[in-house]
């Protein structure tokens, strides 16, 4: 199959190859007039000026001309119809799940009953002067990686200090929320000692703390902060070293999801795959947090129409609304979107990407809505307030308690947060290409494979994953954070 039209209302096919003009597509009623690429659009019918191109069974854009059956449709006779006006109306609905399964991984158990997939030590720099001092660190200790310690990292950024207001309280959240990560088995914090986000205002941010698993260090304040920066990760290793794999209910885990690099074939295969897992994931008493919130406009209701009920309702539409106030505030506008490379590989409007993006969510009721920096506290799908930058939606993941990243890809890409990144490609192509970036291949559902088995054994992969299997980011060191900014840096 070549052409895929993916709802009976669509009035647009999606190519699953590349297409040469002139080729016959009998079921669909269509012969190509044009080349078009893989992942993106042909017309099935006439499309008149100003009507709406429907995918997925949704509006994704508005005909910028009239354009004839078999005519390649992108950027070029489409346009988008977003404004940065919306109004939202709880419509509840409750889709069918899953049937409850149970399943297990070997995982670690922490004293506080969280579990956790990895057993590592962190270095967590409360500004970016001592980003140095924490790579040495790093570099000069990895003797501690051994028995149980799976890993000793930091994680560099330039914040800290010369932030005010709502930029320096969120560099602070984020990174007490990485310290208290389940995967961290022991971390030390690394401050300067002149910075304005001094240890005593970390340690309040970060309440209680055992420790034995936290320690401190002020650089300026130790005649050697590399010999009492060792010394201190030493004692961290041996209490980290008394946790060992055990079974663990899949109840527990709690796992990211987002995209980056789409491709036209993104909401086709990798996402709704992901939503597969999600409801499996959820079904079996897991959670899983959905984020990247410019990348649900357009396609917002989707998700508004599952909320748990009208208070959850509400929270939604705020974090949606807070965005674009975001948006409009900075002089931009909110449909400024999608990248160059997602129009490359079929992507045409904002609308387009969105419909595609939420599928990552699947069928399950959306039962918490969270802030920059919060964590999950309530079982099943979550979604988190966050920009859909990759580094900086999967750091604020990783800080809402993600065990693991799903990071569905059709491009490409090599970055890994500090949770385990998992990448997984829509297409069979980047697959075969990129076998050091891609732990997953989705492409197989655009290939024969029902998205349901693909589901099913994305799920096995996750559980590999949660149970020590390293992914390509792991096994290539890629381990990076960046933190939301949005004010003054003095």
């Amino acid at each position: 199959m070549k052409l895929i039209r993916i709802h009976p209302a669509d009035n647009v096919a999606v190519a699953l190859e590349d297409v040469a003009g002139g080729e016959v597509f009998a079921d669909l009623g269509v012969t190509a007039a044009e080349d078009v690429k893989r992942g993106h659009k042909i017309a099935l019918v006439p499309i008149a000026k100003d009507r709406p191109i429907v995918k997925y069974g949704c509006v994704i854009g508005l005909a910028r001309e009239d354009i004839a059956p078999g005519r390649w449709v992108h950027t070029h006779n489409v346009r988008t119809g977003l404004s940065e006006d919306g109004e939202y109306v709880y419509d509840h609905k409750v889709l069918p799940m899953p049937e409850a399964k149970s399943y297990t991984f070997k995982g670690y158990r922490r004293p506080d009953g969280r579990a956790a997939v990895r057993n590592e030590l962190w270095i967590i720099p409360t500004v970016g002067c001592v980003n140095t001092v924490a790579q040495q660190l790093v570099k000069q200790n990895q003797h501690l990686v051994t028995g149980s310690v799976e890993g000793l990292y930091t994680f560099p950024h330039p914040f800290g200090c010369s932030q005010m207001g709502d930029d320096h309280a969120q560099t602070r959240k984020l990174l007490a929320a990485l310290v208290r990560h389940p995967n961290a088995g022991g971390v030390l914090v690394l401050g300067l000692g002149c910075e304005n986000l001094t240890m005593d205002q970390f340690k309040a941010e970060l309440g209680q703390w055992d420790d034995e698993r936290v320690k401190f260090l002020v650089c300026q304040e130790a005649a050697d902060e590399i010999a009492e920066g060792s010394r201190l990760l030493a004692e961290l290793a041996g209490y980290a070293g008394q946790f060992h794999r055990e079974d663990i209910s899949a109840a527990e885990l709690v796992v990211g999801m987002k995209c980056g690099g789409s491709d036209g074939l993104s909401g086709i295969t990798a996402n709704p795959a992901v939503g597969r897992f999600s409801d499996l994931l959820i079904a079996a008493g897991g959670s899983t947090v959905l984020t990247e919130v410019p990348e649900m406009f357009g396609a917002e209701s989707i998700l508004f129409d599952r909320c748990a009920d009208e208070a959850v309702f509400d929270k939604a539409v705020k974090m949606v609304e807070d965005f674009k106030k975001y948006f409009v505030s900075h002089g931009q506008v909110v449909y400024e979107n999608p990248s160059p490379g997602n129009k490359a590989g079929g992507i045409t409007t904002l609308e387009d990407k969105s419909c595609g993006c939420v599928q990552k969510g699947g069928s399950a009721q959306v039962v918490d809505v969270l802030g920059y920096g919060e964590a999950v506290t309530k079982k099943g799908l979550n979604l988190l307030s966050g920009p859909g930058n990759d580094l900086v939606s999967a750091t604020a993941l990783t800080a809402a308690g993600a065990h693991l990243i799903l990071f569905t890809t059709g491009r490409g890409t090599p970055f890994g947060a500090p949770a385990p990144t998992v990448k997984i490609s829509t297409n069979t192509a980047l697959y075969d290409k990129k076998r050091d970036w891609i732990d997953f291949n989705a492409g197989t559902a655009a290939q024969g494979e029902s998205l349901d088995d693909t589901g099913r054994r994305l799920l096995d992969y996750v559980l590999a994953v949660a149970s020590g299997e390293r992914t390509m980011a792991e096994k290539h060191g890629a381990r990076e954070i960046s933190i939301f900014k949005d004010g003054v840096v003095l």
